[in-house]
């Protein structure tokens, strides 16, 4: 049974949101939630609460294993203690939905602006990969993809919950996105990360039984040449 609603949730701010510099010393995995990133996450439980519209509303949480993504779930179930009771909900973890890895060297991002990102942003994001280690978008595309024959053999079972919320991070939710909706290279380019602790709302449709986008999206004009006209 297919779920009314799935929410793509950013993970709330991290050490490594707030300063780049941690990341020589702390794996991009173990970064927890900043003391607004906490706040932030309880908020985002109060706005899914209320989209939901259901007193004790059936809920399926699919989360990344990575710390501040595990944190934020655990503020919005304190956001929803907030407004009501959650009595029915279900929690998978699953390390297909981390975010992308940038290597391992532990060195820090910062300045990474001027240099690393600055030749991503001039290569095209989906093809390039970062090194030693590092994965390109291409790939976290490919995982995602294998993660989606997982929520649909969910989505047969007779008891599925009404709704789906998906704790995860922002290129990650892009490229779901992508997939999703068999979206181009280059409509994939022209989307901007959300915000922290922002989220996408796709709601079932009765007439014709696929999910519609209920979220503008953050659009930018793409940054590099050589895109498919």
């Amino acid at each position: 049974m297919k779920p009314e609603n799935i929410f793509l949730l950013r993970h709330g701010q991290s050490t490594g949101n707030a300063n780049k510099k941690v990341y020589k010393d702390t794996p991009d995995y173990a970064l927890p939630l900043t003391e607004l990133g906490h706040t932030q996450a309880i908020i985002a439980g109060e706005e899914l609460f209320e989209k939901m519209n259901d007193v004790y509303p059936p809920i399926q949480f699919y989360v990344s294993p990575f710390w501040r993504a595990r944190q934020t779930f655990l503020g919005v179930l304190q956001g929803f203690s907030n407004i009501s009771s959650v009595k029915t909900y279900s929690y998978y973890e699953d390390p297909r939905l981390r975010e992308q890895e940038w290597g391992q060297n532990m060195e820090s991002r910062e300045g990474y602006k001027d240099k690393i990102e600055e030749y991503r942003d001039g290569y095209g994001h989906f093809y390039y990969r970062f090194r030693d280690g590092g994965e390109s978008c291409a790939d976290v595309f490919d995982r995602v993809s294998d993660f989606m024959n997982t929520l649909h053999r969910d989505f047969e079972k007779n008891d599925y919950p009404k709704n789906t919320i998906i704790i995860t991070h922002g290129m990650t939710i892009r490229l779901f996105l992508m997939r999703w909706f068999h979206c181009s290279v280059e409509e994939f380019e022209s989307w901007g990360n959300l915000l922290n602790c922002q989220h996408l709302h796709l709601k079932l449709q009765t007439d014709t039984n696929k999910y519609k986008l209920m979220t503008p999206l953050k659009l930018h004009k793409l940054r590099h040449n050589f895109q498919f006209n």
